[in-house]
C-alpha cells in the first residue's frame, strides 16, 4: 500500500516517532519513552537536517505532538473516524500546516506541509499530521492501527496487500500465537 512516496515515508516516520516517543506498553513490557536514541533512524529518510544535533527542547515538543498522534491511531482502531479526523484537524491548525512545494539541491520538487522557517518539531508534526490526513481521507484509512497483542499499544500502518495486519511486530504476533498454543495444550 503506497499513498505516494513522500506521504508513505512521512506516515512511516510518524509510526516510528509515535512508537519511540510515547510511553505505554511494548511487547508485553512497560515502555517509558524516556530516551530518544533511534529517532535519527526513524526520521532519516526525510530529515534534511539529520546531520545536526536536535535540541532536547525540540524533541520534547515533538513528544507532545506524538502523544496526540497516538490517539489518532487509537481512534481509527476503535472505529471512531470522526475523533481521528478531529484530532488531525486540530494538529494541522495548531502546527500551521500548509502545502509548499520544496526542493533540496537538484532533487525533485515535492510537497512539504510546514513553513520554511518552522522549527524542527513543528515541521515534523505538521508533516505527520498532514500525511495522516491524507490516509484518513482515503478509503484505506483503516490501515492505521494499534497492536492487538496484550500489553502492547505500539502503532502501525498496514502496507500489506490484504490489509489484515493486527500486530506491530512479528515478536508480538509470535507472543500471541505461543500463548494460544499453550492455552490449547492446557485444555483437557
Amino acid at each position: 500500500m503506497d499513498f505516494d512516496s513522500h506521504t508513505s515515508d512521512v506516515v512511516t516516520a510518524a509510526v516510528g516517532a509515535v512508537n519511540l516517543l510515547t510511553p505505554g506498553w511494548e511487547r508485553g513490557r512497560r515502555y517509558t519513552a524516556e530516551g530518544h536514541s533511534g529517532l535519527d533512524d526513524v526520521l532519516a529518510p526525510r530529515d534534511r537536517h539529520r546531520h545536526r544535533a536536535v535540541p532536547d527542547e525540540e524533541i520534547a515538543r515533538l513528544r507532545d505532538w506524538t502523544d496526540r498522534l497516538h490517539t489518532v491511531f487509537a481512534a481509527v482502531e476503535a472505529g471512531d473516524l470522526d475523533a481521528a479526523c478531529a484530532t488531525v484537524n486540530a494538529l494541522i491548525a495548531e502546527t500551521g500546516a500548509a502545502p509548499v512545494l520544496a526542493r533540496h539541491g537538484e532533487g525533485p520538487w515535492h510537497l512539504h506541509f510546514h513553513a520554511a522557517d518552522a522549527g524542527w518539531a513543528r515541521s515534523w508534526a505538521a508533516s505527520m499530521a498532514t500525511a495522516l490526513a491524507v490516509v484518513l481521507g482515503n478509503p484505506m484509512h483503516d490501515r492505521l492501527g494499534v497492536c492487538s497483542a496484550p500489553e502492547c499499544d505500539r502503532v502501525f500502518v498496514d502496507v500489506s496487500r490484504n490489509g489484515t495486519k493486527r500486530f506491530c511486530s512479528t515478536a508480538c504476533q509470535n507472543r500471541v500465537k505461543a500463548a494460544a498454543f499453550r492455552a490449547r495444550r492446557r485444555e483437557p
